[in-house]
């Protein structure tokens, strides 16, 4: 028999050495050579620095040194900086609860300093010489230099080795510690930076305009292919950019958020922006965006994690809901909307294309709805197909309807955007020539955008119709989703959902969304519930009967191989031009092309 095991041995409370409780919050502050260059960085622009210097050796590992010409440390304070919650950005709780500085906890030098071998040398305005202040021996030399502060780590964990051997390759540490520096430059386009990496020069990023630092941060290609976001709700305020639907990118790389100057992640903002992409992304690309948002200090705490990248909103839901607006907005006029003459032109409406269980596409909604994720892929499984319509005389492969030559055209088609229709090809495409040269577009993908915003727009406030389930079901339900369910009846009831307690912890549904027969109603209704935890539920209704009028457009717009004449191909482009977001469909496929002149010619080797 194995023996029983031993109580452990009690040991006596005490206290923990400092120099191991440093090393036990650097653990909290410093994770890797970035954290060192975020935390410098974050205290020359406290400093008011208008130059910043970064120099790195061993991908930050063996040598970080921040270089500013910021107001300088005086003299005597210079221990004092090193000493752990030390600062001089707070007080008192009043000033924390309003803090507008980058730093303010006191404990990032203090945390190097245990971890690594680090020394200060700084200069006030006025005051020769500079002093160094070497932070083992706290050995204070004069020292030469101007105005401002240079901060040298080396070897970094070399006192706690075991930490050093979780660090990443070189080439990765670098990696981190330019993303780092790259975030501030986007905040801060009034100053400029400079990084070097063993002696070579790796970034250098001048003063400039927002504009011009975005595009030189990022690239010319972000500028271009982004839309400006700008609202202004008084206490809150929001700008930046977002990129294009079109311009989506396959990893989470290129996504930055600021509050109040500080680079955070939220997942609450997050998801705004998200919500705002829904339907216009296609699968799981990921949009770019540079936002900044600008709230009284007083309406979000920083002070939520030792690194400062998490803050918290005083009315989160509030923030979630402008950025959802904000990037709406931004993302709404497509190409073709925007280069739209003002004129514009008469639209001959398309006809109805009625599918197979009787629903037409109309020009106004019949009110119903239901919510994105789980409910738009349940939607689109529920929904009836559209039939395809057959067309009364065999097509070939392909065929060009007859237009006008171009000299025939009308004063005033040339300007249209999405020019005018030349024909069909394969009973798909829309061929039209404007004054590039030649828009191709997918007639199915387009007709659905145009239709779904119709339905949108036509849709108020209509409650969802439901289905009474003829024998309810039940679910074993946490603690958690018994709590919303009782708090959000009125909201699920416009849904479409009537879900009540059958016990202290089961929920019955007895109707879901009547256009979702044959769908999970359990999985709808936890799928509601977990959002409803978490995000406003005005926002939540809407996005529900957006995802259900998606469906319904889909099935609703015209199909493949339907015949078109050209009065209705020239109706479906001067649609397009007047339609929001009509650069994609409503599941995110583009849907129409451009092919210049300058293209044709190249493909057929014109002017060589």
């Amino acid at each position: 028999m194995n023996a029983a095991p031993q109580p452990p041995m009690r040991r006596p409370i005490a206290e923990l050495p400092d120099a191991l409780i440093s090393q036990i919050a650097a653990g909290e502050v410093i994770e890797r050579p970035a954290s060192v260059v975020r935390e410098l960085v974050d205290n020359a622009l406290d400093a008011g620095a208008t130059e910043i210097v970064v120099r790195l050796s061993g991908g930050g590992v063996r040598a970080i040194v921040v270089e500013d010409d910021g107001c300088g440390i005086p003299a005597d304070e210079l221990p004092l900086a090193l000493r752990r919650h030390a600062t001089s950005k707070i007080a008192s709780l009043g000033e924390l609860e309003t803090v507008a500085t980058m730093g303010f906890r006191g404990e990032a030098l203090a945390a190097m300093a245990s971890v690594a071998d680090v020394s200060l040398i700084s200069r006030c305005d006025g005051a020769a010489p500079a002093r160094r202040l070497d932070a083992h021996s706290g050995e204070l030399t004069p020292a030469a230099r101007g105005c401002g502060t240079t901060v040298e780590v080396r070897e970094l964990f070399f006192s706690t080795p075991a930490r050093r051997k979780f660090l990443k390759t070189e080439a990765t540490e670098l990696a981190h510690a330019v993303e780092a520096v790259r975030r501030h430059a986007l905040a801060r386009c009034d100053v400029g930076f400079a990084l070097w990496h063993d002696g070579r020069l790796l970034q250098q990023w001048r003063r400039a305009p927002l504009a011009q630092r975005l595009a030189d941060v990022l690239g010319a290609e972000f500028q271009l292919n982004s839309c400006a976001v700008a609202v202004d709700l008084g206490g809150l305020r929001i700008e930046g950019r977002a990129g294009t639907p079109a311009s989506a990118r396959s990893r989470a790389d290129q996504q930055y958020l600021y509050v109040n100057g500080r680079g955070v992640r939220d997942r609450l903002v997050a998801h705004g922006v998200r919500s705002a992409y829904e339907d216009v992304l296609h699968g799981a690309r990921q949009p770019a965006y540079v936002l900044f948002i600008h709230v009284a200090p007083e309406r979000v705490d920083v002070n939520v994690h030792p690194t400062k990248i998490e803050v918290r909103f005083r009315d989160g839901r509030e923030v979630h809901q402008a950025v959802r607006k904000a990037v709406e907005a931004a993302l709404a006029p497509s190409r073709a909307a925007a280069d739209a003459s003002a004129k514009g032109a008469a639209s001959t409406p398309l006809p109805p294309v009625v599918a197979s269980g009787g629903w037409s596409a109309p020009s106004t909604a019949s009110g119903k709805g239901g919510w994105y994720g789980a409910l738009q892929q349940q939607a689109a499984l529920a929904l009836p197909a559209a039939s395809v319509v057959q067309v009364e005389e065999p097509r070939a492969p392909w065929r060009v309807e007859a237009a006008r030559p171009v000299t025939e055209v009308e004063s005033g088609e040339t300007t249209w955007p999405l020019g005018r229709a030349l024909g069909q090809i394969g009973g798909i495409y829309v061929l039209a020539e404007n004054a590039h040269g030649l828009v191709i577009v997918d007639m199915h993908a387009a007709h659905e955008r145009v239709v779904y915003e119709r339905l949108k727009a036509g849709l108020g406030a209509a409650r969802i119709e439901a289905q009474p389930l003829l024998i309810p079901a039940t679910f074993l339900a946490t603690e958690v989703e018994m709590a919303t369910a009782e708090a959000h009846v009125a909201t699920l009831a416009q849904l479409g959902l009537d879900v009540s307690a059958l016990s202290p912890a089961v929920l019955a549904v007895r109707s879901q969304p009547a256009a979702l027969t044959g769908a999970d109603p359990v999985g709808l209704v936890r799928s509601m519930l977990a959002e409803l935890a978490q995000f406003d539920a005005s926002e939540l209704v809407e996005r529900a009967q957006h995802a259900l009028l998606s469906a319904m457009a889909c099935h609703g717009a015209v199909r493949a191989h339907r015949s078109l004449t050209l009065p209705e191909m020239n109706a479906l482009l001067r649609d397009m031009e007047r339609t929001e977001r009509s650069d994609q469909c409503n599941h995110g496929r583009p849907t129409w092309r451009q092919i210049t002149l300058r293209e044709l010619d190249a493909m057929f080797w014109r002017g060589r």
